[in-house]
């Protein structure tokens, strides 16, 4: 009887020391407030709780990270764990089911939130949090008392091993982006590190991410002999005691013989195994692929029903497509506003019976769009396909109010109403909206016709992009395509696209570049004619005048007051988008990490380059040739600074 008595104290006694050292492990965790929170028993509550309920549900994964995410936006959930890389499976899932049931009850309710312990990180967002790279929140903590001697010595070993490992880990060595190792620094003195990123990031990224965290060690603990710093994308921790396990190494020599001769041994087995069930498995994988193919088929055309609109009911909408609903006109057809039956407001393209995009770019515009989610991709509503006296195809969007980009930033008199700080903004929107195009959609998706007319802009002057009918579809693992046809706008296109047909996510990025530098100046990329050659004006200049120290020279004069470093850094960050060599061009995820933290360093710029008559040259080789007239290019571009009201420019 005594010995049942006590058993609630001694349950309680266990509860108390696990949860006392669960608590004791963790180093640091933030709620993030900005991203808002949820109500008790909702939709999003309850997806976070399944995600963290089967967070290491999968045993299969023996490396230490898990990404996950449930729901359907906006109460959609992404779960990200990592744990640190020389742990076993067993202390990995430990501590992250300690960090899932502590994280939410010390943020409760709150839709984004990180925490870091000693073994492992955790986060979650109502965002998509894979594959970007995050600055903040960080942390740094170092043990009290545990000061260097000899700094100048410990740090010039600390920042010889530190590249190493970083080197070695961005390299994909081992899936784990990990890696760890020792130093000497005297004969009694050893400096231990490791350095780590979360396996979604790609070798550059990586690199990026533990360069930022190295630079942050001479601010925060130059003396210190034993330092942790944590970011959300990568993390490094070294000091004088040895606090990670080794990884052993492949083996080598003799395992290289039994591997042949276990590989000659399941050769032979698997021959004599195929040849039984060779005709079966045809026979099954065809009946796959077919069912496969019609599933699909069947997919695509119950989406297209579900978006299809009634023809009759859109010449309601836009009063018969009447000129006082007109909002604009392009090579593609039209674009009129209308007001459906409900009293929602909706843009309608109708398409040119002369349009370049046909029955093929029009589907592709359909599924295409339909299936992305973004808030800086216009929302695709549906679509119309009607054959009477004639072809009418037209699409549906989101009304956005405030127009196009071209509209403000071409204009003398509109572009007051862009200031720097939302300059800023829908660059910085533009460039999100492309990093989950690239990386976060089902597809990659090169939209080859990116332009200030093809940007729209809402209530709130966020960005939004528009116009998918010329975009293309690559496989995740699918880095570059070439086409005959060559689609798009001059000025924003790449050269290696005009010149060649290339095109890919760098093609995007150019074209990026070249908004930026359009943005900033309030000048159109416009072309200088004469019968020899065509100059990308705003690019190339913007290159000359940044090498000669004077970029400032051609920023928009509305923006007077702004912070010159900010557009500075912008003005490099569009250079390096526009660079000639596709490979040096950075990423759109590159992009982002180099708009939002002002540490990270910027490479220096190379020229820009133009195609010429099917030929690529660079700025140098245009100056050779036509000097005259681009210098006096260059005096037109400083004029319309000065005076833009000397400027005739005419939005797409």
């Amino acid at each position: 009887m005594a010995i049942v008595s006590f058993m609630p104290l001694i349950f309680l006694c266990f509860l108390v020391n696990l949860v006392t050292h669960a608590a004791a492990e963790r180093q640091y965790q933030n709620c993030v407030t900005e991203r808002g929170n949820f109500t008790a028993n909702a939709t999003y509550m309850a997806n976070l709780d399944a995600l963290l309920d089967n967070l290491t549900a999968n045993t299969q994964i023996d490396y230490g990270f898990y990404n996950l995410s449930y729901g359907q936006n906006p109460e959609k959930v992404s779960v990200i764990g990592l744990c640190r890389g020389d742990l076993n499976p067993d202390v990995c899932r430990s501590c992250l089911n300690n960090s899932r049931v502590f994280l939410p009850q010390f943020c409760p309710n709150y839709k984004e939130a990180i925490a870091f312990y000693e073994n492992c990180m955790l986060r979650y967002s109502n965002r998509s949090i894979f594959g970007v790279v995050e600055d903040t929140p960080w942390y740094y903590y170092w043990w009290p008392g545990n000061n260097v001697t000899n700094v100048d010595q410990y740090n010039q070993v600390l920042f010889k091993l530190l590249p190493e490992l970083q080197s070695k880990a961005a390299s994909g060595d081992n899936r784990l982006k990990y890696a760890a190792g020792s130093a000497t620094v005297t004969d009694s003195l050893r400096i231990y590190a490791l350095v780590q990123c979360t396996p979604d990031l790609s070798e550059q990224l990586c690199i990026d991410c533990l360069g930022v965290a190295f630079s942050e060690i001479s601010s925060c603990c130059n003396s210190v002999a034993g330092v942790t710093i944590g970011r959300p994308s990568c993390n490094v921790r070294y000091g004088t005691n040895p606090f990670y396990e080794a990884i052993p190494d492949t083996p080598k020599g003799n395992s290289k013989l039994r591997t042949v001769i276990a590989i000659v041994a399941s050769v032979v087995a698997f021959i004599i195994v195929i040849v039984l069930v060779f005709i079966y498995l045809r026979v099954k994988m065809a009946r796959k692929y077919i069912e496969g193919e019609t599933k699909a088929e069947d997919e695509e055309i119950e989406l297209i029903d579900t978006l299809q609109f009634d023809f009759d009911a859109i010449v309601v909408a836009t009063n018969n497509f009447s000129d006082e609903n007109k909002l604009g006109q392009g090579g593609f057809g039209v674009v009129y506003k209308g007001r459906l039956s409900n009293g929602q407001e909706v843009a309608v393209k109708r398409l040119s019976k002369e349009s370049v995009q046909g029955d093929v770019e029009f589907k592709n515009e359909v599924l295409l769009v339909a299936k992305l989610q973004h808030r800086n991709l216009v929302r695709l509503l549906g679509f119309c396909l009607e054959r009477k006296e004639r072809l009418e195809r037209l699409l549906i969007y989101e009304f956005i109010p405030n127009k196009s980009l071209d509209y403000f930033i071409f204009d003398p008199i509109q572009r007051f109403y862009l200031d720097w700080q939302r300059r800023f903004k829908i660059i910085e929107g533009i460039a999100r909206g492309f990093l989950y195009l690239h990386e976060d959609s089902r597809l990659r998706i090169i939209h080859r016709d990116l332009t200030a007319s093809n940007i729209l802009l809402n209530e709130e002057m966020n960005p939004k992009i528009a116009d998918f009918g010329m975009a293309r579809l690559f496989q995740m693992d699918q880095s570059q395509e070439n086409t005959n046809r060559i689609v798009g706008t001059h000025g924003y296109m790449a050269p290696e696209y005009v010149a060649c047909g290339y095109f890919s996510m760098k093609s995007n990025v150019f074209s990026f570049g070249v908004l930026i530098l359009e943005i900033i100046s309030g000048l159109k990329n416009s072309e200088i004619r004469d019968s020899e050659y065509v100059e990308h004006l705003v690019s190339f200049v913007m290159w000359r005048k940044w090498n000669e120290g004077t970029a400032l020279d051609i920023v928009d004069s509305t923006l007077s007051g702004a912070s010159t470093n900010e557009i500075m850094r912008c003005i490099h960050i569009g250079l390096l988008c526009v660079q000639k060599d596709v490979a040096n061009r950075p990423t759109m995820a590159s992009v982002m990490l180099m708009l939002n933290s002002n540490s990270a360093t910027l490479p220096k710029p190379s020229e820009p380059a133009f195609v010429l008559q099917g030929r690529t040259f660079t700025g140098t080789q245009l100056l050779e040739r036509n000097s005259g007239l681009v210098e006096t290019a260059i005096n037109n571009v400083q004029a319309s600074v000065n005076e833009a009201s000397n400027t005739e420019l005419y939005p797409r």
